[in-house]
């Protein structure tokens, strides 16, 4: 069986430009992996609309079926990520980007502020992650048990028994 094709996506202007580490875009790399999604591309840009959907695309022609980006979810002028990727999904999944505002939120009450949003283009699933290695942590903590039945159900998958997980 081959391993679903995945991409991550770093939205950020002091990354793009190499002043700052991708520690964010490194573990949505390295728990993609360990899942066992097939990395397909790990890219970084800089804070800009036409970048960011220039990326999905192109991961998205290359045959990822899931694309977790991380950054530009905040309040700053450049928090641009939503603003790119929102025009692109065909379906939204608000329960996913809701849970992950939520999920952490009691300690980190900013978590709320994340303006993330997730759903599919085509047969993809496209979430966006704050910036932030816990806010990733976070986010991978939600997706990890729902990703898999949500991706088999997208391509005609029957409903598990047990909600899918």
């Amino acid at each position: 069986m081959t391993a679903i094709g995945a991409a991550v996506i770093t939205c950020s202007n002091r990354s793009a430009a190499g002043e700052r580490p991708d520690d964010s875009g490194r573990l949505l790399a390295e728990a993609l992996g360990d899942w066992g999604y097939d990395v397909l591309a790990k890219l970084v840009v800089a804070d800009d609309v036409a970048l960011i959907q220039k990326a999905l695309r192109q991961v998205l022609a290359d045959g990822a079926r899931l694309v977790l980006t991380t950054g530009g979810t905040g309040l700053s002028p450049t928090d641009v990520t939503p603003e790119a990727v929102a025009p692109m999904i065909e379906r939204e999944i608000p329960g996913i980007a809701e849970r992950i505002r939520s999920a952490n939120a009691d300690a980190v009450p900013t978590a709320v502020l994340s303006r993330g949003v997730a759903g599919l283009i085509g047969d993809a699933l496209v979430v966006t992650l704050p910036g932030s290695p816990g806010g990733v942590r976070d986010g991978l903590a939600v997706l990890q048990p729902l990703v898999g039945h949500l991706l088999d159900q997208v391509a005609g998958g029957d409903h598990r028994p047990g909600g899918g997980v």
